[in-house]
């Protein structure tokens, strides 16, 4: 059987651009909330901090990067359009992984190791993945605003 598609009513489109504007709206709150919280936490987090649990948060978040990379593989595979949101998720998990792998091992000898690995395998992974979803969301038929 066929699908047959209709054009959204028009109460539907005014839902879509409301919930549009309040998601912006919500994101821009935020925003500007994070930066008097990220200054505060430059003047109040101490320089060094001695941690517990470091295996367990470092083998946790290569776990789930290994669950992004593995579900972007399987839904490109699969041609399933939620492939998009899984490579933004690795890409920015990638970005996060370099980040603090260079900025945790700064004045240390690990940290031409940790910067290699960011220049050339996580960031150039990241960016790859991004200019992938970009080109994929170029094909999308987007609706006209109103």
């Amino acid at each position: 059987m066929h699908e047959i598609r209709t054009e959204p009513s028009e109460e539907m489109w005014e839902y879509i651009r409301r919930q549009r504007r309040h998601t912006l709206e919500l994101l821009v709150v935020c925003a500007v909330g994070l930066v008097p919280w990220t200054i505060l936490l430059y003047f109040t987090l101490p320089s060094g901090y001695t941690v517990r649990q470091w295996r367990v948060t470092w083998v946790g978040f290569d776990v789930l990067l290994l669950l992004a990379m593995s579900a972007t593989a399987l839904l490109g595979w699969r041609r399933h359009r939620g492939v998009v949101v899984a490579a933004v998720a690795t890409g920015a998990l990638l970005v996060c992984d370099a980040w603090f792998d260079v900025s945790l091992a700064l004045g240390t000898p690990a940290v031409w190791w940790s910067a290699a690995l960011a220049v050339f395998v996580e960031l150039p992974l990241a960016a790859f993945l991004l200019r992938k979803v970009l080109g994929m969301m170029s094909l999308a038929q987007w609706p006209r605003p109103r």
